[in-house]
């Protein structure tokens, strides 16, 4: 059984077949998928495929390049949300300096703010960093606690950065980018993060792993995800799939 850590099934993506798709996860040996907000309508509808399905939890956030929205009246209702009892996370929250769609300040400023929210709350957090490495781990590293619960979501950096968050205790996503020939410098992490720190993720519909890169993805593919990280660990493929699934029911269900 494979656990999806971050999908995206209430995208338009998913407007036709949500339902089959979702049915033939469940057949095909996914066991739980966390499906995870970005802006204020997707806390919504994220919280409402949670309902919908039993084996669907949601994580509750405001992805940097929708931070815009945020206020002190939407933050409070953002708090409320993450009490919802299917909510398992505060996600995904961070810092986007590729699409630059909000300013650094601003994305700083909401991200400590959702960070500390999930601190309060007791919540894991999935952190979004791109192009923004730096940045992300001085205001991570200030709003640290000791318990304090992260991923980094579709790790994009190399080893050196990934060892800093391994010494926090935190987690490292990986998607379908790992099959990826180019993908050389998250090939060295996967081998170098112990795989007790690993969640398995597709980010579909987004990111589809080889030979469907630049298809639309779908949880249906973890088991590529899984594959490539056991060959580059030197593990079996079942192996990596049961490891993997303790880490994400640790993280998210404190199983």
């Amino acid at each position: 059984m494979i656990f999806e850590s971050h999908a995206h099934y209430d995208d338009s993506a998913f407007d036709e077949d949500r339902e089959e798709i979702l049915g033939k996860c469940r057949e095909q040996g996914i066991s739980s998928i966390v499906n995870v907000s970005a802006s204020l309508k997707s806390v919504k509808t994220t919280l409402a495929l949670a309902e919908a399905y039993d084996f669907i939890y949601g994580a509750v956030g405001i992805h940097p390049d929708e931070v815009g929205e945020l206020n002190e009246e939407n933050f409070s209702w953002l708090k409320e949300m993450c009490r919802h009892p299917k909510a398992v996370a505060v996600g995904e929250i961070g810092l986007d300096y590729y699409w630059d769609k909000e300013g650094h300040e601003t994305q700083k400023y909401w991200f400590s703010r959702q960070l500390e929210l999930a601190g309060e709350l007791g919540l894991p957090v999935i952190i979004h960093s791109r192009e923004a490495a730096l940045d992300t781990l001085e205001v991570v590293q200030s709003a640290h606690k000791p318990g304090y619960k992260a991923v980094v979501h579709c790790f994009s950096y190399g080893p050196e950065l990934a060892a800093e968050y391994l010494k926090l205790g935190y987690y490292i996503g990986v998607g379908g980018v790992v099959t990826f020939k180019n993908a050389k410098k998250l090939k060295e992490v996967v081998k170098l993060v112990p795989a007790e720190r690993i969640l398995l993720e597709t980010d579909c519909p987004y990111l589809a792993p080889e030979p469907f890169r630049g298809k639309r993805n779908s949880s249906l593919n973890l088991l590529r995800v899984a594959e490539a990280v056991g060959q580059l660990k030197e593990m079996e493929t079942e192996e990596v799939v049961r490891i993997t699934q303790e880490n994400a029911k640790r993280f998210y269900l404190n199983k």
